[in-house]
């Protein structure tokens, strides 16, 4: 038991030691290592390539390489790259010469072997079906794997990637007898095609050759995944046409309902602010009185005689005006007062009945009043009048102080009044009349 046991693990390591190396030679190659050439195919270097040119060979034919040799440079649209060797091998047979162009992704480009293989003895492979059908050897080799399940050889390779052809060729068929033209026209595609849509004709075992004969709704004649889908009858026939009819309509901007603005309507000029009725002033009437004043010029002279006190007419005049402004008649204008309306609500008789009047009078016929003594003569004194002898002059009369221009007679006192009001400045000059002339010594108190 225990000499199985110890065969068992040494078969288990050895088996551990060899599975990475097949699993990473598997990788690299096509097919297994039996005694048998591969085909070389034109290889994918950028997501985008579709075709390349072959610029030169590194090796010649029977020439062996190492893992890491460059095999040969192919240029592309963009640049040129080297391909390098992933495994030992020997080149048995170049397919594309030096200077070949045009030459499709995964098209067989030569013939290689393994490693001490006799290459006098081996059998050249055709080229496989599939070669031109897919865009990429990596896409259609997980797939064959997964449908197959078989070992990687150049055979069973070959048959798993041209059961798809076939199998695309009658979904083409089946969809061209169902769908027709969705709106596009059939072209050939220059440009890649978009990785959706190489996915779907993968998954429908569909070739390049097929996607031309799509009719196509992209943009300068691309194939979308929208075309592909109704070629298959998976979606309506016109949906492509009318998605490539709006996003045509789309495109471009529509000016056609744009209409021009109406231009503005010029500001009319600003009319003439009509002037405001200005408000008619109340009439005014003169109310005049004649007033003498000799009883307050006798009063003016008593008082200067007795107590020495010179009193000017304005004095007693304006003493006056002050007596008689006091509790005159209510003006027809006046308007309550807040106490008037206030005692008006609580039914208080206080409502005024009189009022204090500003009435100033106007007097005429009254002289220039001396303020103060007679002024000294301003004539400067000559020498001849102090050498000379005086002459005797007679003594001027003394002029009594507010009499000149005052004559015993009437004077007029008069004041302006509105219109209804004459009766209250009447009331008033009565009052100042009589003061002035019946009661002067009152003025003096």
């Amino acid at each position: 038991m225990a000499s199985i046991g110890g065969t068992a693990r040494l078969s288990a390591r050895l088996v551990s030691r060899y599975a990475p190396k097949c699993a990473a030679r598997r990788g690299f190659h096509v097919s297994a290592r039996d005694e048998a050439a591969q085909n070389f195919s034109m290889p994918a270097l950028s997501p985008t390539m579709t075709e390349g040119n072959i610029a030169n060979w590194k090796l010649k034919e029977g020439e062996s390489f190492s893992a890491g040799d460059v095999l040969l440079e192919i240029e592309t649209d963009k640049a040129t790259m080297d391909v390098e060797a992933q495994d030992d091998g020997i080149l048995v047979k170049v397919m594309q010469g030096e200077g070949t162009k045009g030459v499709k992704v995964g098209q067989r480009i030569a013939v290689t072997a393994e490693a001490g293989d006799d290459i006098n003895s081996l059998e050249i492979p055709q080229e496989e079906a599939s070669a031109s059908a897919g865009e990429s050897a990596k896409q259609e080799a997980p797939k064959a794997q997964e449908e197959t399940k078989e070992t990687p050889q150049s055979s069973t390779q070959s048959s798993a990637f041209s059961k798809p052809a076939s199998d695309g060729s009658g979904t083409a068929n089946a969809a061209q007898k169902q769908g027709g033209t969705q709106g596009g026209k059939a072209q050939k595609q220059t440009y890649p095609l978009y990785p959706s849509v190489e996915h779907l004709l993968h998954q429908n075992g569909m070739t390049k050759d097929d996607a031309d004969k799509i009719p196509a709704s992209g943009p300068k004649g691309r194939l979308l995944k929208g075309d592909v889908l109704a070629y298959l009858g998976r979606v309506q026939k016109d949906y492509p046409a009318q998605s490539s009819a709006r996003l045509e309509k789309l495109s471009h901007l529509d000016l056609s309902n744009i209409q021009l603005a109406k231009p503005a309507p010029k500001p009319e000029a600003p009319k003439e602010a009509t002037k405001a009725p200005e408000p008619e002033l109340p009439k005014e009437t003169e109310v005049a009185v004649p007033v003498s004043l000799s009883a307050v010029i006798a009063t003016q002279k008593r008082v200067q005689d007795t107590l020495g006190i010179f009193l000017p007419l304005s004095t007693f005049i304006a003493r006056a005006s002050e007596l008689a402004n006091e509790d005159l008649p209510l003006s027809k204008d006046r308007k309550p007062t807040a106490d008037d309306l206030f005692n008006s609500v609580l039914g208080l008789d206080q409502v005024a009945k009189s009022s204090r009047g500003q009435y100033v009078p106007q007097v005429t016929g009254l002289g220039p009043m001396p303020l103060a003594a007679p002024g000294k003569s301003t004539k400067k004194p000559d020498i001849i009048d102090m050498l000379a002898p005086k002459k005797a002059t007679k003594p001027k009369p003394s002029v009594r102080p507010g009499a000149i221009g005052v004559t015993t007679g009437d004077n007029v006192f008069s004041v302006t009044a509105k219109s209804g009001d004459e009766a209250r400045a009447n009331e008033y000059l009565a009052r100042i009349k009589l003061a002035l002339e019946k009661e002067p010594g009152r003025l003096v108190l």
